[in-house]
Formats: C-alpha cells, structure tokens, sequence
C-alpha cells in the first residue's frame, strides 16, 4: 500500500515536469493515432524503451484536453499494487481536476492493472497507455478487453524521421536532384549504421546505448521472467546480434550455447522479442508445422545496439542495410515473412492469404550476385504469381523485365522517404 501523500507529490511532480516540446519530431505513427481519439476504446501504444513512447504521448497531449497523466516509472512506485489505483485515482483528480483522457505510461510495471483500465473506460473515459513489453495485450488483459482496445507499435526513427531530427525535409521529388540525392545518401549510410534511437543521436554516446541495452537486459528480461542463466542470456544476444539477418534454429543455438534442449532457446528469444530488441523472421509456408520446424531469421531492433552486443567490431552495410529494411517493413505494420526454396527471396509481404509483394535487398547489385538476387526474387515471384518485384539497394536504379516480370531496382533511401510500397 502506498501513501496518499506520496502519489501526490509523484502526480504533482510528473506534472510540472511535463514539458511538452513543440520542436520535437512529429512520429509518423501520429496522425493515424489522433485519428482513434474519438473512437471510444482504449489505445494502447508498445515499443522498446526510450524509443519516444512518452514524446508520442505529449504530442497526443496537445491534441487533447481535460487529461491527465502519470508515468509509472517512477521508482517511488515500486510499491504500488493494484488497490492503489482507487487512490491514484483520487490524487489524479485532485491535481488534475475532472479529466476525460488519462495517459498512463509504462503501466504494465504494475499488476493487475487491466482492471483499473477497464473500470475507467466503462465509466466512459478515453483511456491511453503505454509499454514497454510486446505481451502487454496477452493473458488477462486481452481477455479482459477483447475487441476494447486499438494497438499500435513504435519503432525508433525511420530514416524520414531521422531526417525531420537532422533539420531536413526530403520531399520525394528531391531525390532525383544530384547534389540532393548525395546528400541524402551520406545521410542514409549514417543512419543504418548508427540506428534512430532519438536520445542516442543526440550526441553519438556509446555509454548511453550501453546503459539502454542493459536495462532492457536486466529490467525487462531477465528481472521479469526470473532468468537463473544471466551469462547464457548475454551469449544468446551476442550471437543473434553478430547473425543479423542470418538464418539460426532452435537446435543450433543450443548446442553452440551448450544446453540440454531447445526449449530454453526458444523461451529466451520469445523474451527478446516481447521487449523488442530482436525480431525472428519465418520461413513462408502453407503447411505451419514445415513452417515452425524451419530455420527462422534474426533481425535487430535498432543498429545503435551493434555497438553494445555482438562481436563484430565493424559494421556490414549490406546487413544493416537489410536490418534497416526489415524494421521499416515492421513500421508499415506489414506481415512479413522469408522465401526459401531452390533460392532464396528476403521478404514475402502478406496482406490476408495473399502474398502482395516480394522484396530482395542487396547493398550493390554486380557481376558476383546479380544472378543470385534476381533469380530468388523470381523463383518468389513465380511461386505466387507476383507480376511486380522490388530489389533494394544502397544506391542503384533500374527497371528489368524477366520471364514478362517487371523488377524495379531502386535506393532504399529513396523507397523510405517516398513511403513507396512497389508492388
């Protein structure tokens, strides 16, 4: 139980602090977001820390009015429990006055705390919260509000983003301008090697990212679901962040990590995924147990962390490159998936029970691949009778037509700023 008088010099506190900065970069997640204020469910907003949850709320904020707000991570509130929310809720009201929106920040800290969150919608309020843990929509709280809440997902910056940080507005047209494109592509061989964690490109400190990973490590992985193997955890991690964009399975990881069976493997990457530092890619198969007992790929959330884990100690541009991709793919809210038969394709999109796109990444295309990326781009095309397939690369252009199949080859950069999907 938690004191009256200490929430209110928490809510007091969080409040006058809150300064709501009017330069800060506009999400690109944020007009679809406002456009769910009127709709009367709950919004939920998940992301890895520090990747601009709390700037997306008070960007919401300004949007909105008669709200009110606590963070709970706060470590004053380490004690709170569940029958402290009626008494939060007394203190909000007395700091904030009669409120219709109430921002709750990394709640799912505490408990229990989709009862709270239901109570106050059923009493008609607009409830958003955010978290910092992919399962915060599983077990009770999905039960307890099926079909009450909208999802979304933040990512940290998308080179568009990462652009708006730097000053630079890239409109689409610019691209084909020379001394624009050069510029911009100095700017895209930047971010794919230092990432887009806001905070981070502030000022490049390594320590920072270091600081970020271990809490992520500690406070959301192995703190949360009691992780006895701390040093096979951080094995674990430095062998999936020097295999970005690799193939791994289960059993391989095991026997490289030394343990009896595959299940902890598996268990410990399900952890990294709910706190969004890593993401496994499956294999497109109509059968799901050929699909599950296939081998998956690795992808990380953010390059600002190559810099922390793995054991390279230089960055591969073509998997960054590919990293990159991936995660902007993720952004778009697209299900994504590998292709893999006689060749091999990076990405399948799917929308439904349909493949809609086919995707092959590749920093260059020369003499020494050109056959492998395009004939694994045409073998995926050719299995789901894809008219229309996209080769990224670094900073290459073209258009093919193959077997009556058009590929357009162009710039990653150029894809991410004109938000073009290509297929």
């Amino acid at each position: 139980m938690i004191a009256k008088e200490v929430l209110r010099q928490i809510v007091t506190k969080q409040k006058n602090e809150l300064v709501i900065k009017k330069d800060s970069v506009e999400r690109e997640i944020l007009s679809e977001v406002l456009k769910w204020l009127v709709d009367e469910r709950i919004i939920v907003i998940t992301g890895m820390r520090r990747c601009g949850k709390s700037t997306l709320l008070k960007q919401i904020m300004q949007e909105t009015s008669d709200w009110c707000y606590i963070s709970f991570e706060d470590e004053r509130l380490l004690g709170f429990e569940a029958e402290d929310f009626e008494l939060l809720n007394e203190v909000l009201v007395e700091v904030y006055g009669t409120n219709k929106t109430c921002f709750f920040d990394e709640i799912q800290n505490i408990g229990k705390f989709e009862t709270f969150v239901r109570r106050l919608h059923d009493e008609g309020k607009k409830v958003i919260i955010t978290g910092s843990n992919a399962s915060l929509l599983s077990k009770e709280f999905g039960t307890r509000l099926t079909g009450r809440y909208k999802a979304f997902e933040l990512y940290p910056f998308s080179f568009s983003e990462f652009l708006k940080f730097r000053g630079i507005t890239a409109k689409k047209e610019e691209w084909y301008v020379i001394v624009k494109k050069v510029e911009l592509l100095k700017l895209f061989r930047e971010y794919v090697v230092i990432g887009g964690l806001p905070e981070y490109l502030k000022n490049h400190d390594t320590e920072y990212a270091r600081t970020l990973f271990e809490n992520i490590l500690f406070r959301d992985i192995i703190a949360r679901y009691s992780i006895k193997r701390e040093k096979t955890m951080k094995e674990l991690i430095n062998i999936l962040a020097t295999s970005v964009a690799s193939k791994f399975t289960y059993n391989s990881l095991k026997k490289t990590l030394g343990l009896s069976n595959a299940i902890t493997v598996k268990e410990y990457i399900s952890y990294l995924g709910n706190s969004y530092l890593f993401f496994e890619l499956l294999k497109i198969s109509p059968s799901i147990k050929k699909q599950l007992a296939s081998p998956r790929k690795v992808y990380l959330v953010d390059s600002a962390f190559h810099q922390v884990c793995g054991l390279t100690f230089a960055p591969d541009l073509g998997r960054n490159l590919e990293n990159a991709v991936f995660i902007e793919l993720k952004r778009r809210g697209n299900e994504v998936y590998y292709y893999s038969d006689r060749s091999e394709c990076d990405f399948l999109v799917k929308d439904g029970t349909k493949v809609t796109g086919a995707i092959q990444v590749c920093y260059s295309i020369d003499d020494s691949n050109r056959e492998r990326e395009i004939s694994g781009l045409i073998d995926a095309m050719r299995a789901f009778k894809l008219s229309r397939g996209l080769i990224l690369t670094f900073e290459q252009t073209d258009e093919l037509m193959i077997e009556g199949r058009k590929i357009i080859v162009m710039p990653a950069p150029a894809w991410i700023i004109e938000n073009e999907q290509s297929f």
